[in-house]
């Protein structure tokens, strides 16, 4: 049995954020699991479908956000235990039904885990979920550890079904992707039978009456949070400045005030429970203290509620000095990090401390710079985007009409960079360049004269560029769309999808074919390979000059890393010693320089290109692009 279904009470296992979370939804006895892939979410479906069988679950990617929302609120509404889980963006999309779904409420425990992505370090933007929760009216936990994560989860369960609403439960990429210890509870061993109640018609509409029973259900949980165990103060009863804060921001606040050694001046008001805000919970703490610090991620969500608070009760309390994004001391975009917190509170406290000599960063980046050469982010060795991005390039020059690609986010999002020539122009929601190519591609009849090509990966054609082909087919715009199919969801790690085969526990399923869907849409459809380059190259020629009209071209090549888990190389692969002339070519050392596979080294003693053979998977386009004819298939 795996660790994470393991029911030994008591037993303490090292578990990523993710993993802990999966582990409370299982203690919390579960059986619906739908998401779709996003990190840093994407472990927490990833970890459930490996027990699935074993627990007696039923766990899937689904086709995006929205549908995985109604996949598991159809167990809640069965009176089952659901989960679906997503990324900041994946809740955009989920929304629409999210919105709906509180107002009529839900039966069984329905918890959503949101995990942001501060920085966006894997995402397209960076964006606070939390709002979504006052938006909504509805319950919003946190937690700032790897016990909590599993705590929480399973309290969220609970709280559900006591309130009949869903819950939210926002992690953030520190706390879903770290690791740290968490001690198991028992799981559970019996359920009950689904059955849809046929009494009650579950529908927002009326939406008045709905909204107010809503609206009773929060205040409900308002009282239920007033008591939380995950809400507490650490501190002196008097304190010069209190740091109120939730989520990641209170090991990096509890670690700040060790390291300066100022526990007797400053107080911790730590907040799981952030929406709704347990009121008089934080009406008690702020009489401690003149001084206020928030510390939070990303936005000043808790600042904005407590501010609101104070202002409501201001006769009260007296007079009150709020620190944090508004006035800048915590950064108000990107990440957290113990150097921040320890920095504001020195500045509010006038103490002094440094971690590390004074020199030691400067000497530590000399030596980083110095041992790790620059690198920008790439493409892995024989990626077929990039094979596809050169074939772009050349056929956009050939047309010479200043044609320019739209695309969104997925690994070929590293076209709008050096590794794809910076060929691609958009990077927006999944599935938007479609959407606007159907825009750009109306404009002809305004005088616009450049070809309009989108391109797009087959996981994200099917979470969300369909719909924008059905309608480009049916109000008649005119652009290419570049299917980018390499079978994997792979951004995110490889997760399966429609197109794929298989499902989320391995099994067999039908594949939902992408030229088919395509053609029945009433698209022109073509399929070429692009490691074919000449091919590639005259087929997007072709079909930019075609008559009116949506034209799909799908790049049909499987990612390399999926195909290196099979040891597959498809050539071997070698340089010419004699034919590489070097800086000498004339090429301008096309191939390290411009096309930069990592399977390509410059051997800068020699003077000459070379295979590295430990990254090097074969894929053989390199030998197309050598003007020399140096790299050749062995």
């Amino acid at each position: 049995m795996s660790s994470i279904a393991e029911n030994n009470p008591g037993r303490v296992a090292l578990l990523m954020g993710n993993e802990a979370i999966a582990r409370g939804a299982l203690e919390a006895g579960v059986k619906v699991c739908a998401a779709y892939p996003g990190n840093p979410s994407s472990e927490i479906i990833g970890t459930l479908a490996t027990v699935a069988e074993e627990m007696g679950l039923h766990v899937e990617w689904s086709i995006n956000e929205k549908v995985a929302l109604e996949v598991a609120a159809a167990a809640s509404l069965a009176g089952l235990r659901g989960l679906c889980a997503m990324k900041q963006n994946g809740l955009n999309v989920a929304s629409d039904f999210l919105l709906n779904l509180n107002l009529t409420g839900c039966r069984g425990g329905l918890v959503v885990v949101v995990a942001d992505d501060p920085s966006g370090i894997s995402s397209s933007n960076e964006e606070d979920s939390r709002i979504f929760a006052k938006l909504g009216d509805l319950p919003l936990m946190e937690p700032a550890s790897f016990q909590e994560a599993k705590e929480m989860t399973r309290e969220a369960f609970n709280l559900s079904e006591r309130l009949s609403l869903p819950v939210l439960l926002r992690s953030v990429t520190r706390i879903s992707h770290a690791r740290g210890n968490v001690t198991f509870d028992e799981l559970p061993r019996s359920f009950k039978k689904p059955e849809f109640d046929l009494s009650k018609p579950w529908s927002a509409f009326p939406a008045i009456p709905n909204h107010k029973i809503l609206h009773e259900r929060l205040q409900k949980a308002k009282e239920i949070f007033e008591k939380s165990s995950f809400n507490f103060y650490r501190g002196p009863e008097k304190p010069d400045l209190i740091i109120i804060t939730s989520g990641s921001g209170y090991l990096y606040s509890f670690e700040a005030v060790n390291n300066l050694k100022v526990e007797e001046r400053v107080g911790i008001l730590k907040i799981g429970t952030s929406w709704p805000l347990p009121e008089e919970f934080v009406l008690k703490h702020l009489r401690k203290s003149e001084n206020f610090l928030f510390v939070e991620e990303v936005d000043p969500f808790l600042e904005n509620n407590v501010k609101e608070l104070f202002a409501q009760n201001c006769f009260d309390l007296g007079m009150k000095r709020f620190f944090g994004k508004a006035n800048r001391m915590i950064p108000d975009v990107g990440e957290l990090s113990p150097e921040i917190v320890h920095s504001a509170i020195q500045t509010f406290l006038k103490v002094k401390f440094i971690s590390r000599p004074e020199d030691y960063s400067r000497k530590a980046h000399e030596a980083v710079v110095e041992m790790v050469p620059p690198r920008a982010h790439g493409f892995c060795a024989g990626c077929p985007h990039r094979a596809t991005y050169w074939a772009i390039k050349t056929a956009l020059a050939l047309d010479g009409r200043d044609g320019f690609v739209l695309g969104d986010i997925g690994c070929y999002s590293l076209g709008m960079g050096p590794s794809g020539f910076s060929q691609m122009k958009t990077l927006h929601a999944m599935g938007s360049g479609t959407g606007l190519a159907c825009g750009f591609g109306q404009l002809e009849r305004f005088g616009m004269e450049q070809p309009v090509v989108a391109v797009c990966g087959d996981s994200t054609f099917y979470h969300a560029a369909m719909p924008a082909l059905a309608n480009a087919r049916y109000n008649g715009a005119n652009f290419l769309l570049l299917l980018l199919d390499n079978s994997a969801t792979a951004m995110t790690g490889f997760q399966p999808h429609p197109g794929t085969g298989f499902t989320a526990t391995g099994r067999v399923a039908p594949v939902i074919d992408l030229k088919a869907v395509c053609e029945v849409f009433g698209s022109h459809v073509e399929v070429v390979d692009p490691f074919d380059l000449e091919a590639t190259v005259e087929a997007v020629l072709r079909l930019i000059s075609a008559e009116r009209g949506v034209k799909v071209l799908i790049l049909k090549r499987e990612c390399a890393l999926v195909s290196g888990k099979r040891q597959r190389r498809v050539f071997q692969m070698e340089v010419d010693q004699e034919r590489c002339l070097g800086e000498a070519c004339g090429c301008n050392r096309l191939c390290t320089r411009i096309f930069r596979c990592p399977g390509l080294m410059w051997d800068q003693k020699r003077g000459k290109a070379r295979i590295d053979e430990a990254i090097c998977n074969g894929c053989g386009v390199c030998a197309e692009i050598c003007p020399a004819s140096a790299i050749r298939k062995v």
